[in-house]
């Protein structure tokens, strides 16, 4: 087992349960009609991939089998969030109280510099300019992840997670209105090349209705490639070289992706980071995505606030959890990026002595004026605040198998439908965009720039927590840019101190700060309770329809629940 960074974050305790399940239902939906009989939970975004996996572990697969059926359906039913043409981060609890996990994020090609995204004149250009092009595809991940995971713990044939991802990308699945709208409102990317115009719109131009068949044989006959040649027929041969012609003939310098970086990815297991919030312990991923780290920031400074006494309505505790965010976020944008290039001064970041030093700014009656990084323990250099832009393409899935085993995966393309480019049937990436496309700022060299080989930082927060007792009892993560870590310590909160279900604690009003301003969920009771908000000195508040998409497993008294977020509903099924 990987050693794991402690955190001691401290008290309540859930009554003893016999892990039967209560798994969310797929009946009902279209290309659903029969759900399988399994032991275990499955949490997607669609519910067709959650279908995928329930099915494999009907078949007695293992909770990382059904992950990676999983990640590969999404490919098919949900391309403008994730795929084999992306990467993610998986984190595996046993019951036992062991912690794995892979990074499998996507790397910028080696011959990438710090300049990479700026123009003749050294200025950074208008921002599409650099998503739509082949310098923002970085070398895809998820494949070599999900070998790398199977090799450990599959227990299924390789071949047979990609059963149920071949059969909705031949059979075809109905569009819903979650990706009709995307492919109308990211149309610069869905639409860019001929490959998604051919797939997803109508000879006019306009996206196909919601409730049409949509077929995708090339990204069948990809998958089965992959399938009987395994994980090595993705990186080396046709489907590499395809990849690598795509992007180098939309790349305007040199530098551009090889089949030398393709063949050379790998994906690495990396220490979990662990701590424990009300003795309750977290396990989530560290760099070179940052959600992790604010995570356990986020629930370490409010450690020493009686939440479950407030309460969830309570305005008072929203107003200490965004000041909370307001700390993790600047040391966020300082400190965290690929550790494999930068020294990250992890350790304390989450030491509790740091962490209860920033807690003691937080007041429960007052807002932070300046909001600035810390000084963690460590050997660091002080660098630059990066121009990282918004992430959005990505989607979160939770498993729990009959061994009680979690995994919790978060996939992404980055935006939606990644840079628009495709090569065998599927979207590639844009996750070179989430480096800070500026090398340095105010004369200081930033932590999360582009370098050949290096991981984009990322926001993604797959995250376990085992109960007072050492077992297993949440597995849960998010898809929305950097609300996620947000969206991730919020559910902890939920399940913990307020003792909500798996649907209650993804249905709470969602807030967050975006620097001095703060979002809160239009419509929600939060929205109302704007003016307590700015009287304890939030100088901008305003309403905004939640950027958010969490998934998760949870343990009760009754069994495991399986949740998605309550605001797909509706997006996610057609009529």
């Amino acid at each position: 087992m990987k050693k794991l960074f402690a955190l001691p974050l401290a008290a309540a305790a859930i009554s003893a349960c016999t892990p039967t399940i209560q798994s969310a239902g797929t009946a009902g939906v279209a290309g659903v009609e029969n759900r399988p009989v399994f032991a275990g939970a499955v949490s997607a975004a669609d519910p067709r991939a959650q279908n995928a996996g329930e099915t494999i572990l009907a078949q007695g697969g293992s909770a990382t089998d059904a992950a990676i059926a999983v990640m590969l359906a999404l490919t098919v039913v949900e391309p403008q969030s994730s795929g084999i043409g992306g990467g993610g981060f998986l984190v595996r609890g046993e019951a036992d109280g062991s912690v794995s996990t892979i990074d499998g994020r996507e790397t910028a090609p080696m011959g990438a510099t710090p300049d990479w995204f700026l123009d003749e004149n050294d200025n950074v250009p208008p921002f599409i300019e650099s998503v739509r092009s082949g310098l923002s595809v970085g070398v895809p991940g998820n494949i070599a992840l999900a070998a790398k995971a199977h090799a450990a713990h599959g227990k299924l044939p390789w071949a047979t997670l990609f059963e149920p991802a071949i059969a909705l990308a031949r059979d075809g699945f109905e569009m819903n209105p979650r990706l009709n709208g995307m492919l109308e409102r990211a149309s610069n990317r869905s639409a860019y090349s001929a490959e998604g115009r051919g797939l997803f719109f109508d000879t006019k131009g306009d996206p196909l209705p919601v409730g049409t068949l949509i077929k995708n044989e090339r990204l069948a006959q990809t998958f089965e490639a992959i399938a009987d040649a395994g994980p090595s027929s993705f990186y080396r041969g046709d489907l590499a070289q395809e990849i690598v012609g795509t992007v180098a003939a939309d790349t305007p310098r040199e530098g551009a992706m090889t089949l030398g970086d393709l063949a050379g990815y790998t994906a690495k297991e990396r220490d979990a980071i662990c701590g424990t919030y009300r003795d309750y312990r977290i396990c989530t991923m560290g760099p070179p995505t940052s959600g992790g780290v604010a995570v356990l920031q986020i629930l370490g400074q409010l450690e020493r606030f009686d939440l479950a006494a407030m309460g969830p309505r309570d305005p008072i505790v929203w107003h200490l959890f965004v000041e909370s965010q307001r700390l993790a976020y600047a040391d966020r944008e300082i400190y965290l990026a690929d550790s494999d290039f930068v020294t990250v001064p992890l350790a304390g970041l989450i030491d509790p002595s740091y962490l209860a030093s920033r807690s003691a700014l937080i007041a429960e009656r007052s807002t932070l004026e300046n909001v600035e990084a810390g000084t963690p323990a460590g050997e660091f250099l002080v660098r630059g605040d990066g121009d990282e832009p918004e992430e959005k393409g990505t989607t979160h899935f939770a498993i729990v198998d009959s061994d009680t085993t979690m995994v919790s995966y978060t996939s992404t393309i980055e935006g939606p439908f990644g840079s628009g480019l495709m090569a065998g049937g599927f979207f590639l990436n844009n996750e070179l965009t989430d480096f800070s496309r500026s090398p340095v700022v105010d004369g200081k060299i930033v932590a999360n720039r582009v370098e050949g080989g290096k991981r984009p930082r990322s926001s993604m927060s797959p995250t376990i927590v085992y109960d007072p007792k050492g077992r297993p009892f949440l597995a849960v993560g998010a898809a929305g840019g950097s609300t996620i870590p947000v969206q991730t310590a919020r559910s902890i909160i939920g399940a913990i101190d307020f003792g909500l279900s798996a649907d209650e604690m993804l249905g709470m009003p969602f807030i967050m700060a975006f620097g001095d301003r703060v979002m809160v969920e239009q419509g929600t009771w939060l929205e109302e309770q704007s003016t307590v908000f700015r009287s304890l000195g939030h100088k901008e508040v305003f309403p905004r329809e939640a950027p958010v998409k969490a998934g998760a497993v949870l343990r009760t008294p009754t069994g495991w629940q399986s949740a998605r977020d309550p605001r797909l509903q509706g997006q996610i099924e057609t009529p």
